[in-house]
């Protein structure tokens, strides 16, 4: 048993990939997680679902983006992850923390820690491309000392600033 975000006692299948809720088996969040990324993405979901009952199907991309960073869809966080997978959580990730972190910025690293336990120092190029291909949808923009500049040129630390095209 493992205690849930209410702090009740959850049951997890033999494996830990699973809990389980009522007979059903769900998906469980990726353990390699950092704590406290893990509460911001849990705030951020149990805020995207309480707005799909106010904007309806507008809100479900913001509970699946949630639910992607945290490893509870798309790829099995326990198996490899292939390229797709891995920017594809991202991605999400990237979204979902610029939302709970409304209008203030992100580091490419935050991402990077979220998706790749023990190894996410070797995902943050991964992570800046993934910003940059954000970037050309409008959804991000970067910044380095407050200033835009270009992720694939930017050396050293940069920012990442909620774009126009971020549904909230």
């Amino acid at each position: 048993m493992a205690p849930s975000a209410s702090g009740d006692e959850v049951e997890r299948t033999p494996d830990g990939h699973h809990i389980v809720v009522a007979g059903r088996k769900w998906r469980a969040t990726d353990p390699l997680i950092p704590d406290n990324f893990r509460a911001e993405l849990v705030a951020e979901l149990m805020r995207a679902r309480r707005l799909v009952g106010s904007q309806g199907d507008a809100a479900r991309p913001m509970v699946h983006d949630a639910k992607t960073a945290l490893g509870e869809r798309g790829e099995p966080w326990w198996e490899p992850s292939t390229d797709d997978g891995r920017r594809d959580r991202l991605a999400a990730t990237i979204r979902a923390l610029l939302r709970h972190r409304d209008g203030t910025t992100i580091c490419p690293s935050d991402a990077a820690r979220v998706v790749g336990g023990d190894d996410w120092r070797d995902l943050v190029p991964v992570a800046r491309e993934v910003t940059h291909a954000l970037v050309r949808q409008d959804v991000v923009a970067v910044q380095q000392k407050g200033v835009p500049v270009d992720v694939r040129e930017a050396r050293g630390p940069v920012r990442i600033a909620p774009g126009p095209a971020l549904d909230r």
